[in-house]
């Protein structure tokens, strides 16, 4: 059985078709740790058990970023079911490095996109 944590975050940044959203995302408390739920639009995303919030949310941001979500930032919102209003600080999330080209046209990019000099 999983219990409110008492834990929510703002997370905001760019989804796969390039569109800003800013959504909550929960937290519960499960027999062995936390899970993080996102709801936006059509998408439903509810991480795997994780030993901290903080992990949730990380596997959260991963599991977005894969889908192709871009410029992530989180802010607490709630803290052991205080409301912190905008106390913190936002956290961004690096966009994931796409994998470098590789072949006679990776080269060529690669080649071509030197700048002068």
């Amino acid at each position: 059985m999983s219990t409110p944590a008492g834990e929510k975050h703002q997370l905001a940044g760019f989804d796969a078709r390039e569109r800003g959203f800013n959504r909550p995302v929960e937290f519960v408390r499960t027999a062995s740790g936390y899970q993080a739920t996102l709801r936006y639009e059509t998408t439903h995303i509810v991480t795997p058990e994780a030993p901290s919030a903080g992990e949730a949310l990380q596997q959260l941001i991963t599991t977005l970023q894969q889908e192709g979500y871009t410029q992530l930032r989180s802010q607490q919102s709630y803290r052991d079911g205080l409301y912190l209003g905008s106390q913190e600080l936002w956290v961004e999330y690096p966009d994931r490095q796409a994998a470098p080209e590789v072949g006679l046209l990776g080269l060529l990019k690669k080649w071509l996109g030197r700048s002068p000099g």
